[in-house]
């Protein structure tokens, strides 16, 4: 019973994550999405995008924008992780980016390699002047990166 890293399609990725995520709808694009299959069933995926932040669209920063592991399956979102960035680096980008949620260890990030960069403060994005539902929790969000081209950076991230 071991995880294989699998190819997979946006729309199944997407597909995936609506069925299965515990807090998020499948993301509006992606640039890429890998799989991982345990006895050659789909148990996890995760989506690659453009960064949904301004600041990081770079051109050379990619962002894995959903994560999403059927439960009982440990080290599948390790796997999902290394493998999004080995692929984000054969396809030329410096860095990969994700958010987790402040409450959320940051485990499997941490055994594929990633560092914590920044906690942001949290909130709503209503506003008098836009009103807006919040679709997603509201608590403060930890970014983390993998660089994958570290000779590129003269200066750390924000």
């Amino acid at each position: 019973m071991t995880l294989r890293i699998t190819p997979c399609t946006i729309r199944a990725a997407k597909r995936f994550v609506a069925v299965h995520h515990r807090h998020h709808a499948p993301p509006q694009g992606a640039l890429f999405a890998v799989g991982v299959a345990r006895d050659g069933v789909l148990v996890g995926v995760a989506t690659v995008g453009r960064p949904v932040a301004r600041g990081l669209q770079d051109g050379v920063t990619c962002e894995a924008t959903r994560l999403c592991v059927q439960e009982d399956n440990p080290n599948a979102c390790s796997v999902l992780y290394g493998a999004a960035a080995r692929a984000a680096k054969a396809l030329g980008y410096w860095r990969i980016v994700t958010y987790t949620l402040a409450s959320e260890p940051g485990t499997s990030l941490r055994a594929a390699g990633w560092q914590r960069v920044h906690t942001t403060r949290g909130g709503s994005w209503d506003c008098p002047s836009r009103p807006r539902r919040d679709k997603a929790p509201t608590e403060p969000k930890v970014l983390w990166e993998c660089r994958l081209a570290p000779e590129a950076f003269s200066t750390p991230t924000p």
